[in-house]
């Protein structure tokens, strides 16, 4: 996995600029999710978001005081995440494993039906057809850059941000792998604010993973760092 899959991040932020534009030909006109509320009229979309936003403030700063606190050590932000009740497993080639259901080391989140049993089965969580988030890695040495920008994700999950729902994962997940846009315009008003979300929460951890490098390596040659010792040699 490339660590931050920069072309396709841009990519996606243009998916949201079209998703923006067919919100406005749905019949129903609202959707809600955690903390915000979108409402379709014959002229325009209005999103409110601001305990949205705030919440996202919150989670910036404290995941900066959090990473900051443990000068990005990897293992230290696992035990973290340990802590605080979300399971962390080490599985020989989980990258290959993860692979088979389409996900990729680090956050994990919720499954539901024969992926979950599959990984359910795997990660000792017993037999059943939903699973809860996790960590799932090889073992050996975590790439700093890589751990980064997966446990902004999962601290933005604990502190309850939208877009990490089972719907909205998989259709990010779906779009995410392929420039194939096809089956947008079907998709329902809470879909599409779903993804949109999940589409949002990731740039957010790219962002934030590219601003910790940079205050820590310097802006030169940053994204080439990243990208050259980041991958996903865990």
């Amino acid at each position: 996995m490339d660590i931050l899959k920069k072309i396709i991040y841009t990519f996606l932020k243009l998916q949201e600029k079209q998703l923006d534009i067919r919100l406005d030909k749905h019949l129903k006109t609202s959707a809600i999710n955690k903390t915000s509320k979108t409402f379709v009229s014959a002229n325009a979309t209005v999103t409110i978001n601001a305990e949205t936003q705030k919440n996202k403030d919150l989670v910036l700063k404290a995941a900066n005081e959090i990473v900051s606190g443990v000068k990005n050590n990897p293992y230290m932000l696992l035990e973290y995440i340990k802590a605080h009740g979300t399971k962390v497993v080490k599985l020989q080639n989980a990258d290959k494993i993860l692979a088979l259901i389409n996900e990729d080391e680090g956050l994990v989140c919720e499954l539901k039906g024969l992926e979950a049993l599959y990984i359910n089965i795997l990660t000792d969580n017993g037999i059943a057809f939903r699973s809860k988030p996790m960590f799932i890695l090889r073992d050996g040495d975590i790439e700093p850059y890589y751990m980064l920008h997966q446990f902004y994700k999962w601290y933005s999950l604990y502190k309850d941000l939208p877009g990490f729902d089972y719907q909205s994962q998989k259709l990010f997940k779906k779009y995410l792998n392929s420039s194939d846009t096809k089956g947008i315009e079907k998709l329902t008003l809470e879909e599409m604010t779903g993804l949109k979300e999940a589409i949002q929460r990731d740039n957010e951890a790219t962002d934030f993973t590219i601003s910790y490098a940079k205050s820590i390596d310097g802006s030169k040659n940053v994204l080439n760092k990243i990208q050259t010792e980041g991958g996903a040699d865990i």
